[in-house]
């Protein structure tokens, strides 16, 4: 800083310019700059003129753990006043020399990290890389497009014991300055894509994934991911399958006579094993999972050369599926539907190579006969009969059949029957699930008179969906999404699951004074039993004799809140869990989607974008878009209230879900079907295509389109 004044004062900032090109180019020197000293909150207290200093900055404290005290001893407050004091002066001479001295600094430290070990050496070596961070200036062209991509180059190989530190570091930062972080890797990541020449799928030439700066950019992204994690609302509560330590597919197999599953578990990532923390552990990162998503990235991977790089066991061989941060829904269900396909595909090969060898009828799908009048019942029979017999046939491709109707099942006749079993499920005259009126979203009724076969049904219907990628109108809270990952609810869960038991439950945790005696509470809660009878469950041991006091509330709305979420639905959950799982045991469910991306998988986008639809639909037979009728079929569809939207979309795909990414995915085909005639339109919901007679007017397109899609249930002749 006194050099600074002392260039202003002579009007010669040649002293400065070489300052920083020997302090900013050298690994030695910047590693050990800005170092906290015991003067360093004097200092503070003097140059704190500076009006500009975020508030929020000024209280910033390094996480204070040992690691971190003995790995990071940079002042970062001293960084950011001497990048605000240089790029002040406007002087293009420190500026440049500033963005010269990261690409003289880079290459050296890719090779220490590659071929040295000097965060073992030297313990403010990290130093440099949050020094580096902080430059203001690195969303501009010239670092994009010359210093940040070796700079990140480097900054990747960084070993995962310094990954975790920095990442904790970063997590104690303003959420601002970690915003600003990551728009340089989502700046570099897109001007990388949009100014590089990648080749389409016909030319098969370089892929955004064989580029190393985006390469580079996606694997520093990760530790900003989990500074995210880290700076968020985090649950510490251990993975379990709801309080067994047994697993519940095995538990199927030992009584059906088959031996035990061996499952194969996932790779456990070493970041997150090194942290501590996994990314199913947050419940809100500081960072919306949104911001990570890169758009112009998504639209142009190759989703099925990716995935084939993420089944490869070649360490050279880089996949985005394996930094699924990064990827949009749709882009991962891509990945999902080929992972599924090709289970699909070994399934029946295995069934093909059987039937030669034992003499058995070939079978190479999962035939599901069903009456529609007793499609619980058809459904429930036989998906038992395939559990005991082979579970392995749930891998097949579902092939779905309605008892005395004439549809052959290419997609929409399976799509009918998840709706129709959907609803039969949440039919509150059958009790299984109990409607929250708050809410409107379902949960386990723990008072059920319904067998565990029904709640494996929906467990089983649930991953069939997923894998058969097919929409489904459930409305379950998101613990239940959680809970199919791998956690247990807890006291946060229930302000979506069960609001009003949890505002009394914060009211009893923030009341501020003497909670034994306003409340009166013990460590027993009152219930009722099937027959509505008033029943009490103890919390703890002898809960009945042990009250709630300022000292023990927070126990007591853990164990009330495990209690509601776990331990009450825990027989019925087991069921749905077992059911799920026997579908989708071996997916990769768990590694690439969060669980309100689940929760997109399952129910589908909730915007009815028709703007999109239109955007993306295709014509054929002779239609076109400037076609009269097509303009006045989009003028009677946008003026549509919702629930004839929803309408339409049932009788043109046979579900009246948004698929995931929205109705621009969804690849309408709008057909001509001869002239002007009487007849209703048609569809075939199989392949998503609307079959429209050419119409004389706009009144009978209005009249007839309506009249068809309000009376579009079954298949019979037309």
């Amino acid at each position: 800083m006194e050099l600074l004044k002392e260039c202003k004062e002579n009007d010669n900032y040649s002293p400065l310019v070489r300052v920083i090109g020997e302090v900013f180019s050298c690994t030695e020197s910047l590693s050990t700059s800005f170092l906290k000293t015991e003067k360093s909150e004097e200092l503070e207290e003097k140059l704190d003129e500076d009006k500009d200093i975020d508030e929020s900055a000024q209280k910033l404290t390094v996480e204070q753990d040992e690691s971190v005290q003995n790995n990071v001893t940079v002042d970062i407050e001293a960084v950011r006043r001497v990048y605000r004091a240089i790029f002040m002066q406007g002087s293009s001479r420190t500026e440049n020399a500033l963005l010269n001295a990261l690409m003289y600094l880079s290459p050296t430290v890719e090779i220490d990290l590659r071929y040295k070990k000097p965060l073992t050496l030297d313990p403010n070596y990290l130093n440099l890389f949050l020094i580096v961070m902080e430059n203001p200036m690195l969303q501009s062209p010239e670092y994009l497009e010359v210093a940040l991509p070796c700079f990140f180059k480097a900054m990747s190989l960084l070993s995962i014991p310094a990954q975790c530190r920095l990442a904790k570091v970063w997590s104690k930062y303003p959420i601002d300055n970690l915003k600003k972080k990551l728009e340089v890797l989502q700046q570099l990541i897109t001007f990388k894509v949009i100014s590089g020449q990648f080749g389409g799928i016909a030319t098969r030439t370089l892929q955004v994934s064989e580029d190393d700066a985006i390469i580079s950019a996606t694997k520093c992204m990760k530790i900003l991911y989990y500074s995210s994690i880290l700076a968020g609302i985090v649950d510490k509560h251990n993975d379990t399958i709801q309080h067994s330590h047994e697993d519940p597919l095995n538990d199927l197999f030992g009584a059906i006579g088959h031996e035990p599953k061996e499952r194969r578990t996932p790779k456990e990532d070493p970041l997150e094993k090194e942290l501590g923390v996994k990314a199913i552990d947050s419940y809100k990162p500081a960072m919306s999972r949104e911001d990570f998503y890169n758009d112009p990235l998504n639209e142009q991977i190759e989703m099925d050369r990716d995935f084939t790089h993420y089944k490869s066991d070649l360490d050279d061989r880089f996949s985005f599926l394996n930094y699924p941060f990064i990827l949009t829904p749709a882009t991962k269900n891509i990945g999902l539907y080929y992972d599924n396909r090709i289970r699909m595909y070994n399934e029946r090969r295995m069934t093909v190579l059987h039937s030669l060898v034992q003499g058995q009828q070939i079978n190479p799908y999962l035939r599901l006969k069903v009456r529609r009048d007793h499609i619980i019942d058809d459904a429930l029979v036989r998906l038992e009969m395939v559990a005991m017999e082979n579970p392995a046939d749930l891998k097949k491709q579902l092939y779905v059949e309605f008892e005395g109707e004439q549809g052959v099942d290419e997609g929409g006749v399976s799509k009918e029957f998840f709706q129709l079993v959907v609803e039969e499920i949440f039919n509150p005259d059958i009790g299984m699930f109990r409607n929250d009126e708050v809410t409107g979203d379902y949960w386990f009724n723990p008072n059920s008179f319904e067998s565990d076969g029904q709640y494996t049904l929906i467990g089983i219907v649930l991953g069939l969906a997923i894998y058969n990628n097919i929409i489904l109108d459930v409305h379950f809270p998101m613990v239940v999404y959680r809970k199919l990952l791998g956690k247990t609810g807890s006291i946060q869960d229930m302000k979506d699951s069960h609001p009003v038991i949890c505002s009394s439950l914060m009211s009893l945790l923030e009341y501020e004074g003497d909670v034994e005696e306003t409340f009166m509470q013990t460590f027993e809660i009152s219930l009722q039993d099937l027959f509505g009878a008033p029943v009490t469950y103890d919390l703890k041991e002898n809960g009945s004799s042990i009250p709630v006091t300022n000292e023990n509330r927070k126990e007591f709305v853990d164990l009330y809140a495990d209690y509601v979420l776990n331990i009450s639905i825990e027989k019925q959950y087991r069921a749905f869990l077992r059911g799920f799982q026997m579908v989708t045991d071996e997916s990769p469910l768990k590694q690439w989607f969060t669980p309100e991306e689940i929760e997109l998988l399952v129910c589908g986008s909730k915007h009815l974008d028709f703007n999109a639809l239109e955007e993306a639909t295709e014509y054929d037979g002779g239609f076109t878009r400037d076609s009269p009728i097509i303009r006045n079929f989009w003028e009677i569809v946008h003026n549509f209230d919702e629930e004839d939207k929803k309408r339409l979309l049932m009788f043109t795909t046979g579900s009246d879900r948004v698929p995931i990414g929205g109705l621009s995915k969804l690849k309408l085909i709008i057909a001509r079907n001869g002239p002007d005639s009487d007849r209703l339109p048609t569809s075939h919901t199989c392949f998503n295509v609307l079959l429209l007679p050419d119409y004389s007017s706009k009144e009978k397109l209005n009249e007839r389109l309506l009249k068809a899609v309000s009376n579009a249930k079954g298949f019979g002749m037309l």
